[in-house]
């Protein structure tokens, strides 16, 4: 299924989910990879195949295959990271804090994918995930490399539309 079959299949009661899954993937804060690539992200972490199957379609004719891979690796990482620091955030007992995570994280640096286009994708899915604590995290850093309030937003109403439009 390609992202037109998928987007036309959404129901009229989600007619704005529909409108809007069109018009967040050509935002201009965004490149066109940064889009795709965090639209990829957001639909992996949102778990639903068609879905994934219609955005990988489109992504693919603006991302190279180390894009494609980072934002999948972006996908995983945060599914697991996510849940353990959101944990951390939500638990009263402070001994939680000063204890190692124990998880596996490597792919974070050893992703093969551009840096910014990987913390865009980690930003939103951990938005989709409700994880606060990893989502100033990936603010903080993106605009400490220079990415403004408005790109960031933009990635943040891509994981919104996907995450509605994964219900579909």
């Amino acid at each position: 299924m390609d992202l037109e079959q998928f987007t036309q299949s959404i129901p009229d009661y989600a007619k704005d989910v529909r409108i809007n899954l069109g018009t967040v993937l050509r935002q201009t804060e965004l490149s066109e990879k940064q889009a795709w690539s965090t639209a990829l992200a957001c639909a992996v972490a949102c778990r639903n195949g068609r879905l994934v199957e219609a955005i990988e379609s489109e992504a693919v004719k603006h991302l190279d295959e180390a894009g494609v891979g980072a934002a999948k690796t972006a996908a995983a990482v945060m599914g697991m990271t996510n849940i353990y620091y959101r944990f951390r955030h939500l638990t009263s007992n402070e001994k939680y804090s000063s204890m190692p995570a124990r998880l596996r994280m490597q792919t974070i640096r050893t992703h093969g994918g551009d840096p910014l286009e990987f913390e865009l994708c980690c930003l939103a899915v951990s938005a989709i995930n409700g994880c606060a604590a990893c989502v100033n995290s990936h603010e903080q850093e993106l605009r400490a490399k220079g990415i403004g309030e408005e790109s960031i937003l933009a990635a943040v109403r891509i994981a919104a539309v996907i995450h509605a439009a994964s219900a579909f």
